[in-house]
């Protein structure tokens, strides 16, 4: 069975074509990614106009490198995935319908995907993917969380974020350092040039007793603090990027292994832009391999947002038998999606 996905949840357009072989891990055929940051860098930020016309443009040319790449023809696709949500209404609408209009053009079966499960489901196309059950770790864009997943489709919340995830801590603050677009990659850049030990900045709920995250009150510990340093921030800049991710860091490595002893899982999956983050990397390899704890993370460009996950998460789906893709091609998305409710899907 050969699964095109499409992702357009947000400033990336992404198609990729997988295959199930037997009762096997789908395998990887081909994928191709069209990122917006280079448009979207004048304006400090996604426009989600802009990112839907360019999705527009990018998605039929991104489906025809992929299926050139694999060798595979329209005709031989069985499934046509795509990001139902959540994400930016326009863009999965763009996604939506190029798939339905697609699915009903071939006479093929149509499946609107979970973009979380996607990113959740990703470690599965790396080299060392995991086994079921596992602690997941997903730190995508305004998405912290941490899930118990016993198997596909089979999802319990154990903590997540009640006001600004950890992607967004990132961006903010390196907005507030004047620091650009995409503000998380340049902040952890400069952060390596700096000591994280500079500036005393709060771990929100690190010791609440629970697996829900804060990073707010970080965002305005950070404001505070280059304040304070006014006309110093520039000379003090990289010493307020290591501290800010070490902050940051610190509460999602020491959650994780919070969920880890409440489970008493010896997995955990990392997922999500934010887990190509070195430092989280080298962090919770440590901390892991103390307690002899298996970590599983994507490959590093399979980390943001691309149609691979989508393509994997759907195969996996209907691979275990959990749903069935349909020839009804009438279609909505849902910004808000979640992802506890695919439990009774």
């Amino acid at each position: 069975m050969k699964v095109l996905g499409i992702e357009s949840s947000c400033d990336e357009t992404g198609v990729a074509l997988v295959e199930t072989r037997g009762s096997g891990l789908p395998v990887l055929l081909a994928d191709a990614l069209h990122s917006q940051i280079d448009m979207h860098q004048a304006y400090g930020g996604v426009v989600p106009e802009l990112a839907s016309r360019d999705h527009i443009r990018r998605v039929l040319p991104l489906a025809e490198m992929v299926l050139s790449q694999s060798g595979a023809k329209l005709a031989d696709l069985d499934v046509v995935a795509y990001t139902r949500g959540p994400g930016l209404a326009g863009a999965l609408l763009v996604g939506a319908g190029v798939a339905c209009a697609l699915g009903a053009a071939l006479g093929k079966p149509v499946l609107g995907m979970h973009h979380l499960e996607g990113h959740l489901l990703s470690p599965f196309l790396s080299a060392d993917p995991p086994q079921f059950p596992f602690v997941a770790l997903l730190v995508s864009g305004g998405h912290t969380q941490l899930m118990r997943v016993d198997g596909v489709g089979r999802y319990q919340l154990l903590g997540e974020t009640i006001d600004d995830a950890a992607g967004e801590a990132f961006d903010k603050s390196a907005k507030l350092m004047g620091l650009g677009y995409p503000g998380g990659p340049a902040l952890s850049l400069l952060a390596r040039e700096g000591d994280p030990r500079a500036f005393k900045l709060p771990r929100p709920l690190l010791h609440s007793g629970n697996l829900d995250f804060s990073f707010a009150g970080l965002k305005t510990a950070v404001l505070t603090q280059a304040k304070k340093l006014g006309e110093q921030l520039e000379a003090r800049k990289a010493d307020l990027a290591a501290s800010t991710e070490a902050a940051i860091v610190e509460v999602l490595v020491k959650k994780s292994l919070a969920a880890l002893d409440n489970t008493a899982l010896q997995r955990l999956v990392v997922a999500g832009g934010v887990g190509a983050n070195t430092n989280l990397r080298a962090q919770l390899d440590a901390a892991c391999a103390q307690r002899n704890v298996r970590v599983h993370y994507p490959e590093l460009h399979l980390c943001t947002d691309n149609g691979a996950m989508i393509a994997m998460a759907a195969a996996m789906r209907l691979q275990s038998g959990v749903q069935t893709a349909t020839e009804v091609y009438a279609f909505d998305v849902k910004p808000r999606w979640p992802l506890a409710e695919l439990n009774a899907a």
